[in-house]
């Protein structure tokens, strides 16, 4: 983070960002005593397995002991649990770090008096600015800070849920009263830059009245995350599945009856680790005729959350998903029911139905038939008629009709 300042000033503002520290780890070089003396199928011989582990223990207590100046047992791996590098310590921040869209924004700042003299009636605010807006964060003109004495401070924390990519300032500003009465006011600009932690890359493919979006989650942080929820909210007229392998019925995103209490999170690793999530998708009836009317191709977002190593939590939403473009079909002429089995120069009866989707009467219609071949010609009936002239049709209404 970056400060500019103007003028001279009795009081000054320091910024610390507030998150949570780190594991401590020491990489370990570090050996089983087992490994130096024996290969790991020794204890296949049931002689070996028996014997061998006490006198391995033995010797390693022999080593342990506090008078051995030689500290010749430095790198005896004396736990499992030691070669994970874990000293039992926390790492506290030594940097502002990277700060991400999605995460909580948490601030420390103090305003110092380094004066020798008191200032009074300070008026403090804290402000985040980013290339669309200005966000306040604190406001104390309706109750100024009464006074801080030479050498004092007041401190305060500000958080913001960052919301946009790119240069993010905080603006902190104090008007005061100086030694001498004088009205003073000092700015202060800290500047930063929000990154994307992720990237989500989108593939819909249609397969029928079917259809399928696969959603590829890449993690770009320096640390794991862990992911809570990854859930498809579809649009209106439209419900979701999400397909995993590992299960023998897909659970339904649609209705909250079919979420689990608890579900383990995925791990996605840093520096480039992939998760893929498959959903199937479906027009929710009775609405998809009005829906190939209207004929968006809108099929809803994902709602992404997160947590880091030490639980701190990150959440983000997607734009709008498309998918392929739904024609807008007025009118639908549908096969209802066909004869399985049909003899060749005998008559068939064939049930259609015309729909209308639209949201006001059409119609008259006039039937047609058309041939396969224009080389050969068939006696065909339409109920009787070559061309038959149906009556109107309402609004999302439909008409039965048989051929012959």
């Amino acid at each position: 983070m970056s400060t500019t300042q103007q003028g001279t000033h009795s009081l000054a503002f320091r910024v610390m960002r507030l998150c949570k520290p780190s594991f401590h780890v020491e990489p370990p070089f570090r050996l089983d005593p087992a490994d130096l003396f024996v290969g790991e199928d020794i204890f296949d011989d049931p002689l070996a397995a028996a014997n061998l582990p006490p006198l391995l223990s033995s010797q390693l207590t022999k080593s342990m002991d506090s008078s051995d100046l030689t500290y010749s047992n430095r790198f005896l791996l004396h736990h499992p649990s030691d070669a994970m590098g874990f000293s039992g310590l926390l790492l506290l921040p030594q940097s502002f770090g990277a700060i991400y869209l999605g995460e909580t924004f948490c601030s420390y700042i103090s305003i110092n008096n380094n004066s020798n003299f008191e200032v009074r009636d300070i008026i403090i605010k804290a402000e985040i600015q980013t290339e669309r807006q200005r966000i306040l964060l604190l406001d104390t003109s309706k109750s100024p800070v009464e006074s801080v004495r030479a050498g004092g401070r007041y401190d305060f924390i500000v958080e913001h849920d960052v919301k946009e990519l790119g240069a993010h300032t905080l603006v902190c500003t104090a008007l005061y009263n100086d030694n001498d009465g004088e009205r003073k006011y000092l700015p202060q600009f800290f500047k930063f830059v929000v990154a994307n932690p992720l990237s989500v890359r989108t593939k819909v493919r249609t397969v029928k009245e079917t259809t399928y979006l696969e959603a590829c989650i890449e993690n770009h942080t320096k640390s794991n995350l862990y992911m809570d929820q990854v859930e498809f909210e579809p649009a209106p007229h439209w419900s979701a599945t999400v397909l995993k392998a590992d299960e023998l019925h897909p659970v339904d995103n649609s209705s909250t009856g079919g979420r689990e209490i608890f579900k383990p999170p995925i791990l996605i690793r840093s520096g480039g680790g992939i998760h893929n999530y498959l959903y199937q998708l479906k027009l929710a009836s009775p609405d998809s005729a009005q829906m190939k009317v209207e004929g968006t191709n809108i099929l809803g977002k994902l709602q992404i959350t997160w947590r880091t190593n030490l639980g701190e939590p990150g959440r983000l939403q997607t734009q709008q998903i498309l998918g392929t473009p739904i024609s807008c079909k007025e009118i639908e002429l549908q096969i209802l029911e066909i004869p399985s089995l049909i003899n060749l120069d005998k008559s068939f009866l064939v049930h259609l139905n015309l729909t209308n989707h639209t949201d006001r009467e059409l119609g008259p219609f006039d039937v047609r038939l058309s041939q396969n071949s224009a080389h050969e010609e068939k006696n065909v009936m339409i109920n009787g008629l070559q061309t038959i002239v149906l009556p109107q049709v309402e609004a999302f209404g439909s008409t039965d009709f048989h051929l012959v």
